[in-house]
């Protein structure tokens, strides 16, 4: 993929002018003209000048305002190096130096007006000629196709080689681009009457905001690389100007605001045409570098802000524009006018380099302008390749000088106790003067100051931070250091958090731990209930102790694969609403439902998953509905298994609070008891550890909190295990739940007095892989809701389906059950009995829709890919004519909308030929899945005692935890 990067051609004047003209058929009046006149001769000096400061460079130097060129394309560029129908990858290059000599009668112009616009003697003429009765429908709207011209006025020259960006960084050329933006900003008026007089309108202020942002932009990037390398000047590299920085924007914050503007509407077109772009089939010739770009695309489209950022992304509603009901059609004609006219004046630019960035952020622009208004539907038809480039860099570039704002700011800051901005005599002048004056600005931070001396004065009075630290961190005050001081603002007076955020503002930081006081709380298990416990504490300024009986992470919640349940009533896609969420999870506890924690559940569930989103980072974008749910509500991942991903982003978060000292992990340690004082009150754990010699050490941690996380029993089947004591018939049965399972955290919250509750509703999952290569295995890898929930059928062993496939877990149990007679009549399984299998059976387009899972059952070889229905009546060891009769009757039951079971949703229904489908097939057997009894709690996760009492400090949540 083309490099995300930038260019530069100067600043100019930020300000926006007032506007002189506006889009009409007419050329500008000789009184407007009048208006607009400049000194020829420095004109043509600035225009021509474009040495980056001559003391700077070396002799030798290559001229900066030429491109970099090499033999190779970047992974979007033409087919062809030197073809001359790429509308962009040309247009950057030297079309306008061909045209222009340095005598009027070498000069060949393509028109008189693009003469009149470069000699800057006038405004531009409109490019865009307007009629005088636009072409609209009946019902007085402009087509569709309006904007498909967005990009018209970004042309390209004949003949010239493909630019390969990463060569061509954005950066400091000494180009004077003040009469380029004059003219820009000039030319942003859409006035509708003629009148360039008054406020601007909401279009106006859009399309100005989107000018302001790019020259926001490119004005950093010249102070990120403003010094070139030099011999003579020791530098090796583009050196950044920190102090060209903070003149041009210390009294103008409101330029960089409108660069986080512009960069939002980038993401919302970003965000808008994610379902495109994700699909977009990158040809360029070469394999490998399509391969790898189509890779990088994926990536960027699978960030977490495209998915989480809701807020962000609803901070612009392009929706809004346009509404003014008398004008409407003159503003869209307009605003589309004022953006091509904008367009042309690039091609007046001199240095190549600045015209390469200065078309390609356009470009950008036109292409995001394009999406935000154009129907999804003809993305494909009105996007061209190079548009995409273009869009796609741009959006990068406004990402990068995001960051260079940051990063600027520390370098100022680290040479500097206050803000003292140079004069125009001290600095180059290669944007037509500075944005503001020569000025000391002292801050007002004092106090702050003094906050902060005092903070890391009792933080190393403490021992919580060493010497070298100490030192570090007193000059970064003194250095007036930005995090620090905003840290010191607001946590100066609270030593725990700002100890604990310190490593934000610099991670080489040296930080004590908290051994010589107890911390906040001690969380017991690592699965998602413990990890979200410990993360939360620490997010909130907290000290914890996490304690892991095993040698890893993550628990059971690591083998997680279908999603998580949440009701996000905002998503009216789907129709989903917190009463049916409610009602379902009612109807599936059953007599056991407990109204308040199933409501804490269900109220909620969206601000859990958002919190997953937001904080953790894990993409949890695709919904779907699986068994037992009346809407799409089950969260997953575009890509991964949902457990897998939450475990390894939320233990990474976790983990980053060790350097602090803010959380200790202790791994292969085992709680052995729960300490408490004579009231009842839990206030620490006794341990057994292995110490570095292989020895076990027996510890004793104390903290005024302890919250057990521990999972469930379901693999304990050891004599006078909860499991034989609560559901004896279910010993032979196989689990998925790991082999840690054993019921450790009951009981330890039953030894201080704790209640159990529902401890004999175990849940039997229908559907756990049975492996061919292992069949007796006791261990089973769960096949998920998911594959029923994309249109996976159950088959018995005598060739019918007996169930509706998307009933709740009890259900489809209770009808596989159902065919051992005993169980009919005692609804009891009987011990002694062989564990029924069936076939799971899944068509292309049901095993589409879980593409990732399928590929991973296949991998492990617990799915098989069969080609047509007569081989998968031979795996079933059925006959053809049965299967088909099975599969047959599905079909005509999809096309009906109703099954017999009462099936409504019908997905991933076999093609009618089926001889010609292809089938994903494996055997399924009933498995222990999970335990839904345990410590009695209330809504909080406070631990109650068989009184239903609090017992103070001792929590539960997860698994542990009964009746939810």
């Amino acid at each position: 993929m083309a490099t995300f990067s930038g260019g530069g051609y100067g600043t100019g004047k930020h300000a926006k002018p007032k506007p002189s003209i506006s889009m009409t058929k007419s050329t500008p009046t000789d009184a407007e003209s009048s208006t607009q006149q400049y000194d020829e001769k420095s004109i043509e000096e600035e225009q021509f000048e474009c040495n980056g400061g001559t003391d700077e460079l070396d002799d030798d130097a290559e001229p900066l305002c030429s491109l970099a060129t090499d033999d190779s394309s970047s992974f979007f560029s033409g087919d062809s190096a030197t073809s001359s129908s790429i509308p962009f990858d040309s247009a950057a290059l030297y079309s306008l130096s061909k045209r222009v000599g340095d005598k009027p009668g070498e000069q060949h112009w393509e028109s008189e007006s693009q003469q009149k616009t470069f000699a800057w003697k006038q405004p531009s003429d409109p490019v865009v000629e307007v009629s005088e009765e636009p072409c609209e429908d009946d019902a007085g709207n402009l087509p569709e196709t309006f904007w498909l011209d967005m990009c018209s006025q970004i042309k390209g020259g004949d003949g010239m080689n493909v630019v390969n960006l990463q060569l061509n960084p954005e950066r400091n050329t000494g180009y004077n681009g003040t009469h380029i933006w004059n003219a820009i900003y000039e030319e942003n008026c859409l006035a509708v009457d003629g009148s360039a007089s008054g406020p601007m309108c909401y279009e106006e202020r859009v399309l100005y905001r989107l000018l302001s942002g790019l020259h926001t932009s490119t004005t950093l990037s010249i102070a990120k690389n403003y010094y070139p390398p030099s011999k003579k000047k020791g530098r090796i590299d583009w050196e950044p100007n920190p102090q060209y920085f903070m003149d041009k924007f210390a009294d103008h914050p409101e330029h960089l605001r409108n660069l986080h503007f512009s960069y939002v509407v980038l993401l919302r077109a970003l965000k808008k045409a994610s379902p495109f772009l994700y699909n977009y089939e990158i040809k360029t010739g070469d394999i490998l570098d399509d391969e790898m770009a189509t890779i990088l695309l994926k990536r960027l489209l699978d960030t977490a802000i495209l998915r989480s950022c809701h807020d962000v992304f609803s901070a612009f509603d392009e929706n809004l524009m346009f509404k003014e009901q008398a004008n409407s059609i003159s503003l869209q004609e307009n605003f589309k006018g004022v953006f091509h006219n904008v367009s042309s004046i690039l091609d007046c630019v001199q240095c190549q380099q600045c015209k390469l960035h200065g078309k390609m952020a356009m470009l950008g622009y036109g292409a995001a302008l394009k999406i935000l208004f154009l129907p999804e539907d003809i993305y494909a038809l009105s996007l061209s390749r190079n548009e995409i480039v273009a869009f796609l860099n741009t959006v990068a570039k406004m990402s990068e000088s995001v960051r260079e704002i940051r990063e600027l700011t520390q370098l100022y800051w680290s040479t500097h106790t206050r803000l003292e901005k140079t004069t125009s005599s001290d600095q180059p002048v290669l944007g037509g003067g500075n944005m503001v004056s020569s000025s000391s600005v002292d801050l007002e931070g004092v106090e702050i100051l003094d906050a902060a001396v005092e903070a890391v004065s009792k933080l190393a009075k403490q021992g919580l931070i060493n010497e070298s630290t100490e030192s570090k961190l007193i000059q970064k005050a003194f250095q007036r250091h930005p995090e620090l001081m905003v840290l010191s603002k607001h946590y100066g007076k609270n030593l725990r958090k700002f100890l604990n955020f310190l490593p934000s503002i610099d991670s080489e930081l040296i930080l004590g731990g908290f051994d010589d006081g107890e911390p906040d709380a001690i969380v017991i298990g690592t699965g998602l209930a413990g990890l979200t416990a410990t993360l939360n504490i620490l997010d909130r300024g907290g000290r914890v102790v996490l304690i892991e009986k095993e040698h890893r992470m993550g628990g059971n919640s690591n083998k997680a694969s279908s999603g998580i349940n949440a009701c996000c009533p905002q998503n009216s896609t789907y129709g989903d609403f917190l009463e049916s969420f409610k009602e379902d999870t009612i109807r599936s506890a059953g007599n056991s439902a407990k109204l308040p924690l199933i409501e804490t559940l269900v109220e909620n569930s969206e601000s859990a998953v958002r919190w997953l989103i937001e904080r953790v980072g894990v993409d949890l974008s695709v919904l779907a509905q699986l068994g037992g749910h009346g809407h799409k509500r089950t969260h997953r991942p575009r890509s991964g298994m949902v457990g897998a991903e939450i475990i390894y982003n939320i233990q990474r978060a976790v983990k980053s609070y060790e350097k602090s000292g803010m959380v200790k992990i202790m791994m292969d340690t085992r709680v052995t008891a729960l300490k408490k004082k004579n009231d009842g009150a839990v206030v620490g754990v006794e341990v057994v550890s292995k110490a570095e010699d292989g020895k076990n050490k027996t510890l004793t941690v104390m903290a005024p909190n302890v919250i057990l996380a521990t999972g469930g029993f379901a693999s304990d089947r050891s004599h006078g295990s909860y499991l034989e004591k609560y559901r004896p018939e279910l010993m032979k049965m196989p689990a998925t739940a790991g082999e840690f399972s054993t019921g450790d955290g009951i009981t330890l919250g039953t030894s201080v007095g704790a209640g159990l509750v529902d401890m004999e509703k175990v849940q039997v999952h229908p559907t756990g892989w049975v492996d061919p290569s292992d069949p007796t295995n006791p261990g089973k890898i769960l096949a998920g809701e998911l594959m029923r929930g994309v249109g996976g059928i159950v088959i018995n062993r005598d060739g019918n389906r007996f169930c509706n496939e998307l009933g709740t877990r009890a259900y489809v149990t209770d009808k596989m059950f159902s065919h051992d007679p005993h169980y009919i009549k005692t609804k009891k399984w009987n011990i002694t009995n062989e564990i029924p299998t069936f076939s799971l059976v899944l068509s292309a387009s049901a095993a589409e829709g879980a593409k990732k899972h399928v590929d991973h059952y296949l991998n492990k070889g617990l799915l098989k890919k069969i080609e047509g229905l007569e081989d998968l009546a031979k795996w079933m060891n059925l006959p053809l004519s049965k299967v088909k009769e099975t599969v047959e009757q599905y079909q005509r039951d999809a096309k009906d909308g109703r099954d017999q079971w009462g099936k409504t949703s019908f997905s991933g229904v076999p093609i009618d030929n089926l001889m010609d489908e292809t089938f994903f097939a494996g055997t399924v057997t009933p498995v222990l899945h999970y335990c839904m009894g345990g410590l009695t709690i209330n809504k909080e996760g406070n631990v109650l005692d068989e009184n239903q009492q609090v017992i103070s400090g001792l929590h539960a949540a997860g698994e542990v935890s009964g009746g939810v």
